[in-house]
């Protein structure tokens, strides 16, 4: 049960706790843990990811605030979960945004390589 007088926490601190029990999940058997068997499939992980996004659309489109928040928050778990799956931390995709703060979302867009 949440403290009524404790601060709610901060979705940094949320992730953060998320991220370190996903990591601890790295040496569990798949068999008895769901994070562990997407840990150890990082495909299956990629399409649950898929998944989540196209549910948080279906419930951001419907206009639905309680839906978009849990599926949201089913999106952000299986994103921290492909991350580690492939071995990216969230500190290089911070590092990744920060080189982008400041720059107009189209400029960015136009620097990329473009590759047919």
């Amino acid at each position: 049960m949440t403290d009524p007088v404790a601060p709610d926490p901060t979705l940094a601190e949320v992730l953060a706790r998320l991220e370190a029990t996903i990591q601890s999940r790295t040496e569990t058997d798949p068999k008895v843990s769901y994070t562990a068997r997407l840990l150890a499939d990082p495909t299956l992980a990629a399409k649950k990811l898929g998944e989540e996004a196209v549910e948080t659309v279906i419930a951001a489109v419907g206009a639905d605030r309680s839906a978009l928040a849990a599926e949201s928050a089913d999106l952000l778990y299986h994103w921290l979960v492909l991350l580690a799956a492939r071995g990216v931390t969230t500190a290089e995709v911070a590092a990744v945004l920060a080189r982008r703060e400041g720059v107009s979302g189209l400029a960015e867009k136009a620097s990329r390589s473009v590759t047919p």
